[in-house]
């Protein structure tokens, strides 16, 4: 888990570089890490309401980002963005470019469902297949192509369940319904079914907000032993774990990205007032 000193909320007084009020977000500085991806000027609509103004953001390969804000501030809606979540949405139109290695995920020729397998998703409630604990991670190969034989299929399956940090407490119950395993057991279980299609990028919206804190330790582990592996953005409204599972945090607020950096520097020395408001409960 990360290691950072929490914000000393007597601090006051502290002058933000970036006034307050609704500024499209600056473009990050140019810097030599690798990027998985590139946000320029990402801004949201839903009917003629703005849910996103003007976000630019750099996610590096392999990293933890935490997309931190109230509610409402539009972390969902830009994270569902990155695999094109919201196409099924009439009403929602996406602009401005979002780049996964360098390519337009929003461009025609972009097939959403492949674009999905690259970048898998995980909700805020688990929601496995009314199937069993085997045919929920064997599902997204199956359809991908990527096993030609039961054999191939069953090793995908274990080492999945194994990456997910399940397999002890299943390998005796591979038939039994996923549904019938415990919330945070389910969460790791839609965790084994993203990584079945060997994805590169994991995005998890709130993955332990239904969840006890048991279940959210294991999940906060989980996340820390595939990082670097793997990107992995997480949504999350609690700061205390944005601060143990993240290298980067980005904060949000109506719509505005405020501010982006190292998780420690956005905790301890935050240049937004906005940012330090929220993250010493000013508000939030």
């Amino acid at each position: 888990m990360r290691n950072m000193t929490v914000i000393d909320r007597s601090r006051s007084g502290q002058t933000a570089d970036v006034p307050g009020g609704s500024e499209p977000s600056v473009a990050p500085a140019a810097s030599s890490k690798e990027h998985k991806f590139q946000a320029r000027k990402v801004a949201v609509y839903y009917g003629t309401k703005r849910a996103l103004n003007h976000i630019d953001l750099d996610i590096g390969k392999g990293e933890v980002t935490a997309l931190i804000g109230p509610s409402g501030c539009g972390k969902s809606t830009f994270i569902r963005c990155l695999n094109r979540m919201n196409d099924p949405i009439a009403n929602c139109r996406v602009e401005g470019q979002i780049l996964l290695d360098g390519m337009d995920v929003n461009a025609r020729e972009v097939d959403p469902v492949e674009l999905r397998a690259r970048v898998g998703m995980v909700f805020q409630k688990p929601n496995p297949f009314p199937k069993s604990i085997w045919e929920n991670v064997a599902y997204g190969p199956r359809i991908h192509g990527l096993s030609s034989t039961k054999v191939e299929l069953d090793e995908i399956v274990t080492l999945s369940l194994q990456r997910a940090a399940l397999w002890d407490e299943v390998k005796d119950r591979l038939q039994e319904s996923g549904t019938s395993l415990s919330g945070g057991q389910q969460q790791r279980l839609c965790i084994a079914r993203a990584l079945a299609v060997d994805p590169e990028v994991i995005l998890m919206d709130e993955p332990c907000s239904a969840l006890d804190p048991i279940a959210t330790a294991k999940i906060e582990e989980l996340i820390d032993e595939l990082s670097g592996n793997y990107t992995i953005v997480i949504v999350t409204h609690s700061m205390q774990q944005a601060a143990r599972v993240s290298d980067m945090t980005a904060f949000f607020h109506l719509g505005d990205l405020v501010e982006t950096g190292p998780t420690d520097n956005i905790f301890t020395t935050p240049r937004d007032e906005r940012t330090e408001g929220y993250i010493t409960g000013r508000f939030g």
